[in-house]
This record gives C-alpha cells, sequence and structure tokens, in this order.
C-alpha cells in the first residue's frame, strides 16, 4: 500500500508521537472459503477515504484532528497461526503506548489477535461483535485461527455480545449464549434490542465489525453476503449509543472484498470508520491528553434476559 497517512490528511495530524489513533491495516485473506478478495479490502478503504469529506455534519466535528496514525501494514501470511501472533504482538504495542488502537482487514481471522491483546490490557473486556454470522467454531478446516472461528476464544474468556447473527451452523448452538445472541429476525421485530444490549455489557467495550453485518442492498462488498441485515442508521444510532454509554477501548472492520465496478462499499466502509472515530472522541477537545488506561477493574459481567418481557399493554 501506498498511502502515505490516512485519508489524505496532513503530515501535522498523522504523526505518531501527535496522534492519538493509531490504524493498523491488515490485508489477509488466508481462511476465507467463499470469495477471496478480503486482502484487498484495506487499499480499497483507504483509497476511499481519501475521497470522503472530513468534516462530520451530524456532530459539527473533525476527527482526524484528533490525529490518526497510518501504521505499516501487517503483511505476514505464511499461516494463520503466525499471522494472529503477529496481528497480536503488534496491536499490544500500541495499546500499551497510550493510543486508541483500530485495526482494518482483511477477513475476520486477524480479529483473533487484536481481541487476544485487549483482552490482555483490560480488565473485564466486553466484546461487541456486529456480524451476520456466528464465527464461533473451535477450529475449522484444520486451524483454530480460521475466520470461522474468529470469536471462539472471545467466547471463552470476555463478555461477548452477538448482534446481527443470521447464519450459522448448529454445532454453533452448544457454544453460544443465546441470551447475549440478538439475532437478525428478533431485532427486525423488537426495538428495544438496542438498550437490551448494552445493558448486558461491562464498562470496557471493544468492537469487531463484520461488514457482512450491513445488508447486501446497502454492502454488497463482501465476501459471505446474507440478506436481512442492518441498515446504516439504525447501525450509527447503536454505535453512538454504545460509544456514549461505555468505554469503547479499540475497534477492528474486518471483511470487506472490493469490487472494481462497485464502489459504494468502499465508501460505506470508509464513512464507518470515520463516524465510529467521531463518536468516540465527540466530547473530548484537540488539546486534550489522550488515557486509554488498561488493566483496571471496570464492572462486571451483568446477565439479564436479552429482551423486555414487560407487557405494557
Amino acid at each position: 500500500m501506498n498511502n502515505k497517512t490516512y485519508a489524505g490528511i496532513e503530515e501535522q495530524y498523522a504523526k505518531l508521537d501527535n496522534s492519538k489513533i493509531v490504524l493498523i491495516p491488515v490485508p489477509y485473506d488466508g481462511t476465507s472459503t467463499w470469495q477471496k478478495g478480503a486482502d484487498k479490502g484495506p487499499e480499497a478503504f483507504l483509497k476511499a477515504s481519501e475521497n470522503m469529506e472530513l468534516y462530520d455534519i451530524e456532530t459539527e466535528t473533525e476527527v482526524y484532528k484528533q490525529g490518526i496514525f497510518l501504521a505499516d501494514a501487517i503483511t505476514e501470511s505464511s499461516s494463520p497461526d503466525k499471522m494472529v501472533d503477529q496481528v497480536h504482538e503488534t496491536v499490544k504495542k500500541y495499546i500499551k503506548r497510550n493510543k486508541f488502537v483500530t485495526i482494518f482487514g482483511g477477513e475476520h481471522s486477524i480479529s483473533i489477535g487484536t481481541i487476544r491483546a485487549f483482552n490482555e490490557c483490560f480488565d473485564d473486556l466486553t466484546v461487541l461483535q456486529i456480524d451476520a454470522h456466528a464465527d464461533l467454531r473451535h477450529e475449522y478446516q484444520g486451524s483454530k485461527c480460521n475466520h470461522a472461528c474468529a470469536v471462539y476464544e472471545a467466547s471463552q474468556t470476555t463478555n461477548l455480545i452477538q448482534v446481527g447473527i443470521r447464519s450459522m451452523d448448529v454445532m454453533e448452538t452448544t457454544v453460544m449464549d443465546k441470551e447475549k445472541t440478538y439475532f437478525a429476525h428478533d431485532m427486525a421485530a423488537d426495538d428495544t434490542w438496542m438498550d437490551s444490549a448494552i445493558e448486558q455489557m461491562t464498562d470496557n467495550v471493544y468492537i469487531t465489525f463484520d461488514l457482512d453485518a450491513f445488508d447486501p442492498s446497502i454492502m454488497p462488498s463482501t465476501g459471505t453476503p446474507e440478506p436481512g441485515g442492518l441498515l446504516w442508521y439504525e447501525t450509527i444510532e447503536f454505535l453512538r449509543q454504545v460509544f456514549e454509554e461505555k468505554n469503547v477501548v479499540g475497534f477492528d472492520i474486518v471483511e470487506l472484498c472490493p469490487n472494481p465496478k462497485e464502489k459504494s462499499s468502499d465508501f460505506l466502509a470508509a464513512k464507518l470508520y470515520y463516524k465510529m472515530l467521531t463518536y468516540k472522541f465527540l466530547n473530548e477537545n484537540i488539546d486534550d491528553d489522550f488515557d486509554n488506561t488498561i488493566n483496571e477493574p471496570k464492572g462486571s459481567t451483568i446477565k439479564i434476559s436479552k429482551f423486555n418481557n414487560n407487557d405494557d399493554n
């Protein structure tokens, strides 16, 4: 990738020492099982970002002025395990430098390493997975670092909340916590799902966002599209609420599989990334010091029923 700075921002906002935010591209597509091309996702995302207006109308802010450092891409691809190890090591290095670390994939297996790093640095971590697929297999096609296993480890070591799920294998039902799983068909019929999901989160939240969570009508360029997904405004409403009510410690976005003849998906991914940064730093002045304090206990896991069972009628 030849991008010098994220979104073409001026050098003064792109230097590591002055930046509160780090963006790590991971162009990896070693285990995907249907449409290939997620390794081209980071480059397509960065190109789209260069053509995006950096003034956010909704919040009247320009979050890039908080400083966004574009790190070198992680290109380890000799094996899924080595890729995960490299991602884990690199992400943890930047967390320890007191940066708000973000990652853009690549297929979803990259999140195994990112989640592992954040879980080691932040106590009582919730992983919010926004996705069409459960990704809860312990092993798939001979590897525990497969994209179909993206959040299995998180299900065993963190407070995993799954949102938008509408495709899974029957064996994943033996791993899944259904009280913390928000299936797309239930979400379509019950508008309390946002508040319910947030109530089940601990204070520290890491977000892993698979772009196939969106409906293919607005996000066709992904490796495994599924009908019945999220739309734009309900998604950013939920994300804004999460960022307002919880301490989001980092996030990744994965599974952009760019199509040369369809650029709107690339742009949606670029806009989503910028929106999530905007919500994170909405109430922080540019000159404020950033403090992403690690290893401090932040509440405890909350177990409640997914949906409001009270009958108001």
